[in-house]
């Protein structure tokens, strides 16, 4: 059976409806965040980053990150307004989350001591109210939020 290995709670500031997850050691990446970033797709991947387009223009949304050491049991829909999975290959082990407003943040998840190749699920609530908030006041805090779930892709 499948265990975490490890929880983070990070913050995702988001600006034009997105915030991306890119490889710390981000210097060989083909493309850098947010370049080419595909606009109405959930998750989108790229070599060493992902993309992850919100309900809401601009706020911060709550990111919680679970590495597993396989496969974790799927996550009930119902609970959850979008689901999407994808892959990712990390050449460090860690992640940055970048924002389009503010470029590189502070936060660093780790997925292990060295690179390797991930699967991801990524779930998200909140999209409707982070969308009124935009139409709204304009800004919330951790009113979308994010579960990641990761595991190696050989699990």
């Amino acid at each position: 059976m499948a265990q975490v290995v490890r929880r983070q709670r990070v913050n995702a500031y988001l600006g034009y409806f997105a915030f991306g997850l890119q490889d710390s050691d981000d210097a060989a990446l083909p493309v850098s965040f947010p370049d080419d970033f595909a606009r109405g797709v959930f998750v989108g991947s790229h070599p060493g980053r992902l993309d992850i387009t919100s309900g809401g223009h601009t706020h911060t949304a709550t990111v919680d990150v679970e590495v597993w050491d396989a496969a974790p049991p799927p996550q009930d829909p119902a609970g959850w307004d979008e689901q999407a999975e994808a892959d990712l290959e990390s050449t460090s082990g860690q992640l940055v989350v970048w924002s389009m407003h503010t470029g590189r943040t502070d936060d660093v998840i780790t997925l292990a001591e060295s690179g390797g190749s991930w699967q991801v699920r990524v779930s998200c609530s909140g999209r409707a109210e982070a969308a009124a908030l935009s139409e709204g006041e304009g800004t919330g805090v951790g009113v979308e939020r994010y579960l990641l779930q990761f595991w190696p892709a050989d699990a």
